[in-house]
């Protein structure tokens, strides 16, 4: 119960301060914090400043969660009878066909650098004893300074070469120059090492919102996990021996189930490592339900607020892509649970019939079929059901969203281990993961080492009503582990990037989609900060 109050102590500071950080023109060019008489039970609020950045960040409208997961093979916003065209950007981004004033580009860029700007007038704050932190000095500032690594990691995935700006007090005409990203992956690996072991313990929760140690490790094991797309170098020997530290430290563990890590009461979760939580009864203060945790309003027929007796209409739009669902085991746990599927009821028990298209007054019978992603009814596509939508939800859901799990903390290192030649260890991880979603059929659960060298059962093609082609899926190296990452990871942000990870984004074809360019694997520098900075440079193709 401490933990909880605690946890809603955070909470009630950091949404507090959403109005002080809401800086829409990016300017910084005044310090007000001289003017701040703090007391040192205020240092909290002070820290909780610099976390709003990544609220925004992953699931405000034009978020880090689309950009990782619509550009994918997972899951899609096709067109619907009552709308989701919006500008084109949905489609653009499927097709892999985003441009450098797409509001997706612009806003992940723009909301990572605010919460860089917003640590590094925390920072600076705090060096220059503007603010009374008193015997928490350097903790917080380790604190910062690891926070402030996560946006720099966002910066490196997506754009590559982005500058690296750590001062706070720059001139009024200041410009920064650019970095290369090997540099922008250096610095990350470098102020993780020399800040996490200096960051207070007590800011370990469960789940925890904060950084600490073992965040940071979890993101060190990410960022060598994936150093051989950001520099050239693979250093899978460097990544297992964070998830090493992280499993030694016997603060995770997996659940017995997975569906209680994505459950509306799942802050007590020992298997998150770092979260974000969407609470209806702080954001509703201060009307900022676009910063908000929607899955169930981004994915539900509008029928369906019958179902779960929800207090707004959903609007319908993302589903999951067809060859995705259809490489599912019908037995996996995580298949009959996470998705929805079938004829919908009120919570009554009435069936629900379609309100709207041409399949108006037929029973809404969700089905894995999508025609094309400029011709779909209220019926085509599986419905995202991971999380838990609990009764009488608002527009904004409590569940706390799992960033980083330990789940993941086992998965990656049974890459490392695949990638090293030692396929029959990685199978012994992968088959932990493994064995909770397959208790009703405890004879699937195993997978080979073997198995997991070999290809992806992904039937990768373009499908649609307009073309049909025919590539298949055994032709990826270690594709059936990426399988596995889809199993277990769908819907949280990274499938982007396990797919470039594995030669695949730019490579294939899936529905209404056709391989696209390999300069795609980064995203391009928005056009209005190239317009601002004469000190940066395109990225190559764009």
């Amino acid at each position: 119960m401490k933990t909880i109050k605690t946890h809603m102590t955070i909470l009630l500071l950091i949404f507090a301060l959403t109005g002080c950080t809401d800086l829409k023109d990016q300017n910084f060019d005044t310090i007000i914090s001289d003017e701040f008489n703090a007391f040192e039970d205020d240092v909290n609020s002070l820290i909780a400043s610099a976390y709003i950045p990544w609220r925004e960040l992953f699931n405000k409208w034009q978020s880090y969660f689309w950009a990782q997961e619509i550009s994918t093979d997972q899951l899609v916003i096709p067109k619907r009878p009552w709308g989701w065209v919006d500008d084109g950007g949905y489609r653009r981004f499927h097709t892999h066909r985003w441009t450098s004033e797409d509001a997706i580009v612009t806003s992940c860029w723009q909301r990572a650098y605010k919460g860089i700007t917003t640590c590094n007038r925390v920072i600076y704050q705090v060096e220059n004893d503007l603010v009374p932190v008193g015997e928490f000095r350097e903790s917080t500032l380790a604190e910062l300074r690891v926070l402030r690594a996560t946006y720099y990691w966002v910066l490196c995935d997506m754009y590559g070469n982005t500058p690296i700006v750590t001062d706070f007090d720059v001139p009024d005409d200041f410009l920064p120059v650019q970095n290369t990203r090997k540099e922008v992956f250096d610095f990350i690996i470098r102020e993780l090492k020399e800040n996490m072991e200096n960051i207070r313990e007590d800011n370990i929760q469960f789940p925890s919102t904060r950084m600490n140690e073992w965040v940071a490790r979890t993101l060190l094991a990410k960022m060598y996990l994936n150093a051989e797309v950001y520099t050239g170098t693979p250093m899978w020997e460097e990544c297992m021996a964070e998830c090493d530290a992280i499993t030694g430290a016997g603060l995770y563990d997996l659940e017995f189930d997975q569906k209680s890590v994505f459950a509306t009461d799942n802050w007590q979760s020992t298997e998150i490592i770092w979260a974000f939580i969407y609470n209806d009864k702080f954001l509703d203060q201060f009307g900022d339900d676009w910063n908000a945790f929607d899955h169930h309003m981004q994915t539900l027929p509008q029928e369906m607020q019958r179902t779960y007796n929800l207090q707004n209409s959903p609007w319908g739009g993302i589903c999951a892509i067809p060859q995705f669902i259809n490489t599912f085991d019908p037995d996996d746990a995580r298949y009959r649970q996470n998705w929805i599927k079938g004829v919908q009821r009120a919570a009554g028990g009435d069936t629900l019939l379609v309100e709207n298209g041409e399949q108006k007054g037929q029973v809404l019978n969700l089905v894995n079929v999508l025609p094309a992603i400029d011709t779909t009814e209220a019926n085509h596509g599986l419905r995202l059901g991971k999380f838990e939508y609990a009764m009488g939800a608002s527009a904004i859901l409590n569940n706390a969203f799992p960033f980083f799990r330990y789940a993941d903390v086992l998965m990656m290192k049974a890459e490392c281990l695949l990638r090293t030649g030692r396929a029959d260890e990685a199978a012994v991880l992968v088959n932990r993961v493994r064995e909770r979603s397959f208790r009703e059929a405890p004879e699937k659960a195993t997978v080979t080492g073997a198995e997991l060298a070999g290809g992806s059962s992904y039937d990768y093609g373009r499908r649609d009503v307009h073309q049909t082609t025919s590539e298949g899926g055994a032709d990826i190296q270690y594709g059936r582990f990426l399988d596995e990452l889809g199993y277990e990871f769908f819907e949280e942000a990274r499938r982007r990037q396990d797919m470039i990870r594995f030669g695949v984004f730019t490579t294939k074809s899936w529905f209404s989609h056709d391989a696209s360019d390999s300069y795609r694997t980064l995203f391009p520098i928005p056009q209005v900060e190239l317009n601002k900075n004469g000190n940066l440079e395109q990225n190559p193709g764009y």
